[in-house]
């Protein structure tokens, strides 16, 4: 039972990660460093936690473990309450954003209570195993992580395959408490403490009966204020449906995505495209599904096909119930990821228009790429005209908006021969592969609209004059022409979504927006001469500090922690540049991942000669890790054909994920012998843990939010080379020193 009850800290990890992130998403509105906030405190918390119950006497584990584990499960549904009450506490309404340093306090506080019991409760196995299998903290490390791996493992697919999408977010917090409760009950019967267990049990019970009411009531307060008409928690987002009087409004992880009524947005978002083409007659609509841009678009009687895609079919479902919605024979609505729709089709199309929002996260930063830019071109008919929306300024466009809106024009330019722009709140890129100009006259554009008979209020025969005034297209030209420095935004170079976050940050606090501009200017070689130097330094002074051992344990563990955050974010970003959100395959490569660790775990307990010499191995394996992986996933991004695709998508790519996975699985049990050396006392046995989490704290800090976006991928697996470098050459000198010593040759220091 208690290999059970260990294997339970790693499902109710995942598990909770997974319901408080998508949270986090509805009351930040997730970008990447909003999430690579709340990712950091989890690991922060989680190390602490580890830290303090290590230091506790091996005595009573088994209890300690115990009380751990009910106050762990009931923490779950109390900390999904407090994330849902942030709006309320905060003052925030939905659709407002909150600044960085307040998105890092919210974190901090809501998940303090069940990332320092969870850390606790990995601390507290060590000990509990130790005592009860009589085995060294060294052996008990490893079984625990292990456990924990597999744990993770079983968490992982069952709530991304199965809980998440089909049930609410407190729904599942309750299910995670209930089987935390049961476990600490079943472990209570051997200790005959069967009044505890029956009570442990009554609550669980109790919990599962009053998890509609916590529904309700952690709703109410999400949208306190707000006439909420209908909920969904789909596997891609959560989604609320907003009704004010006649007008509703759907809310995506907490940012309006369409109003039914709009019909400015909803016109301004398709028949400036539409007006482009003499006489279009099929029509790409990515996004935009619920904001009525498909019934403005049917307005043109040209048009003999509309297919509209959509990520989320929840979306469709509660466009066709509460938005107006069209029926009708000349649209076709796919349920898809965008790009792997467009890349799988034979079709081509007169006009394709996105409408989506701005690229402010890696996910919608998909379609702002050079990749998917040249993927629509080819998708083009010979007249054909690709579009899209971005926000813009009706007379003045700020320098950091402009530096952004350079980086998407830029990258236009490469993938098509003609590329224009019309100024407005709204700015509409134009884009064709076409000999004959795109149409940057209004009386071309009031004649078309006129000769179609289109029942327009806002773009219209006197909008559309002032929209193309001679003077404001030329100030908007000359804010966004391109530079030499200006740089391309592609798939393994992300960078739109780290311009968009510099604005995000401009809105509360100019300093933080000048942090990150400063942080983008960082030269790469620069930034990876200070990381050695300082990796250097700090490995130095660990193997000359008291006890070494534990030094060069402890740095191995800790940059392995940055390597592993690291490979895990190279994977899934990687994976969804090439092959979009197919979330039951997203599931499966994280779950590849953390199956990966476990059987690294597996393999290290089952080799117990020479840890210093392996973990030397592991170290320099580390070293080329996060490169080969790189130069693997841009060689799967490559294969174009559906069998390539299918492969890479459902084989290779989680296979690269289980192997990055065995990585840290493999070094941490060695990496225990090291530094729980049997001539030692144990002492502080959450310790190694702490430094694992600690250094992947500092990973979900750097890696996403930074690193990537502005360096791309193999840059920053360069760096996390470097990292790993220093580490390696510690482990190796030790393990030349072990040598040494085993021969009567006494060990030096460096």
């Amino acid at each position: 039972m208690l290999s059970a009850a260990l294997a339970l800290i790693g499902f109710a990890a995942v598990l909770a990660q997974t319901v408080f992130l998508r949270e986090f998403l509805v009351v930040f509105q997730g970008n990447e460093i909003t999430i690579g906030l709340a990712l950091a405190a989890w690991l922060a918390w989680t190390a602490l936690g580890s830290a303090w119950a290590g230091r506790a006497p091996a005595t009573d584990a088994v209890r300690r473990l115990i009380a751990f584990e009910i106050l762990s499960g009931l923490s779950l549904p109390v900390t999904v309450f407090a994330i849902r009450s942030l709006r309320a506490v905060l003052r925030v309404v939905p659709g407002e954003s909150l600044s960085p340093t307040l998105s890092l306090v919210a974190a901090l506080a809501t998940l303090s209570l069940f990332c320092t019991l969870s850390g606790a409760l990995f601390a507290t196995g060590i000990r509990a195993w130790s005592g009860e299998h009589s085995t060294a903290v060294s052996v008990a490390g490893g079984k625990v992580y292990l456990l924990e791996a597999v744990g993770a493992l079983a968490g992982g697919f069952v709530t991304g395959l199965w809980l998440v999408g089909r049930f609410d977010s407190m729904t599942v917090a309750v299910i995670g408490a209930g089987l935390n409760l049961l476990t600490a009950a079943a472990l209570l019967v051997p200790q005959r403490r069967l009044v505890s267990a029956g009570l442990a049990a009554v609550l669980a019970v109790g919990l599962f009966a009053a998890a509609p009411t916590l529904v309700r009531t952690s709703l109410g307060q999400l949208w306190r204020g707000w006439p909420v008409v209908a909920t969904e928690n789909s596997p891609y987002a959560n989604l609320a449906v907003v009704a004010q009087g006649d007008a509703r409004t759907l809310y995506e992880n907490g940012l309006a995505a369409a109003s039914a009524e709009d019909a400015a947005s909803a016109e301004d978002a398709v028949h400036f495209a539409l007006l482009q083409h003499a006489e279009p007659k099929s029509l790409l609509l990515i996004g935009g599904a619920a904001g009525g841009a498909i019934r403005e678009a049917l307005k043109h009687p040209s048009l003999e096909r509309v297919d509209c895609v959509e990520l989320d079919p929840a979306v469709l479902r509660l466009a066709a119930r509460y938005f107006d919605f069209p029926h009708h024979e000349r649209v076709v609505m796919h349920a898809a990821d965008a790009r792997l729709w467009l890349r799988n089709t034979p079709q081509k199309f007169d006009v394709i228009i996105v409408d989506l929002p701005d690229p402010q996260t890696a996910q919608l930063n998909r379609f702002y790429t050079l990749e998917f830019f040249r993927e629509a071109a080819r998708h083009l008919t010979a007249t054909g005209v690709f579009s899209f929306r971005l926000a813009g300024g009706e007379n003045y466009i700020s320098p950091r908006r402009a530096a952004f809106l350079r980086s998407i024009n830029k990258t236009l330019r490469q993938a098509f021969l003609q590329v224009m722009t019309y100024p407005g709140a709204s700015m509409h890129f134009f884009a064709a592969n076409r000999r004959a100009p795109l149409v940057a006259d209004p009386r071309t554009l009031i004649a078309r609209l006129k000769a179609r008979r289109l029942e327009t209020q806002y773009v219209s025969e006197f909008d559309i004059p002032f929209r193309l005034a001679e003077d404001r297209v030329l100030q908007l030209g000359l804010a966004i022409r391109p530079q030499g420095s200006t740089p391309v935004n592609r798939d393994f170079t992300p960078l739109a979504y780290y311009y968009n976050a510099i604005l995000w940050s401009a809105q509360f606090h100019d300093r933080a927006a000048e942090m990150l501009e400063r942080l983008a200017g960082v030269p790469f070689t620069t930034l990876a001469g200070a990381v050695a130097a300082a990796m250097f330094l700090i490995v130095l002074a660990a193997a000359r500090c008291r006890g070494a051992h534990r030094g060069v344990a402890s740095c191995a563990v800790a940059s392995m922690g940055f390597t592993m955050m690291g490979l895990e974010l190279l994977v899934l970003l990687g994976y969804q540049a090439v092959y979009g959100v197919v979330y039951k395959q997203l599931a499966v490569v994280v779950g590849a991942f953390m199956g990966g660790m476990a059987l690294g775990s597996w393999r290290a307990l089952k080799t117990e000669k020479a840890p210093t010499l392996s973990l030397a191995w592991i170290g320099w394996i580390a070293v080329v890790s996060a490169v080969a992986l790189v130069a693997a996933m841009t060689a799967l991004s490559r294969a174009g054909n559906a069998l390539g695709a299918f492969l890479g998508s459902q084989i290779l790519f989680p296979a690269l994920a289980a192997l990055s996975g065995v990585l840290g699985g493999w070094q941490f049990p060695v990496a225990s012998r090291v530094y729980f050396a049997p001539a030692d006392a144990p002492g502080d046995a959450g310790a190694l843990y702490a430094w694992d989490l600690m250094g992947a704290c500092v990973g979900a800090l750097s890696i996403g939010a930074w690193l990537i976006p502005v360096y791309g991928f193999l840059k920053t697996a360069a760096l996390i080379a470097i990292i790993d470098l220093p580490p390696a050459v510690l482990a190796c000198w030790w393990a030349r020193c072990g040598l040494k010593a085993a021969c009567g040759v006494p060990r030096t220091t460096p």
